[in-house]
């Protein structure tokens, strides 16, 4: 086993927006995915989702307020709330799911 590089992992992908998952532990999926400046639609899940800012920052638009989370810090989305991503956000994001 080696240590993942999540910023390069990330680099590699074809596409911004496109998560991949790189393992699991105790049960959720842990992705990666590039973030590009652009907005990423309004979605819902059934399930508590952990955002993980790696490098760069998320412009999270939830509960009608925008939510900036910068490198270093996660954001708990939970079960059933709406979130979108708004432009401008940049960089790794590391998502946390079931």
């Amino acid at each position: 086993m080696i240590p993942i590089r999540l910023s390069q992992e990330a680099s590699t992908l074809p596409l911004a927006w496109k998560s991949q998952v790189i393992g699991q532990a105790a049960g959720a999926n842990i992705k990666v995915l590039r973030m590009d400046a652009s907005a990423y639609p309004n979605e819902v899940h059934s399930f508590v989702e952990a955002l993980l800012v790696v490098e760069g920052q998320m412009n999270l638009e939830i509960a009608g307020k925008t939510v900036c989370v910068q490198a270093g810090e996660v954001f708990m989305v939970p079960a059933g709330i709406p979130h979108a991503v708004a432009a401008g956000s940049r960089g790794t994001l590391v998502i946390i799911d079931q």
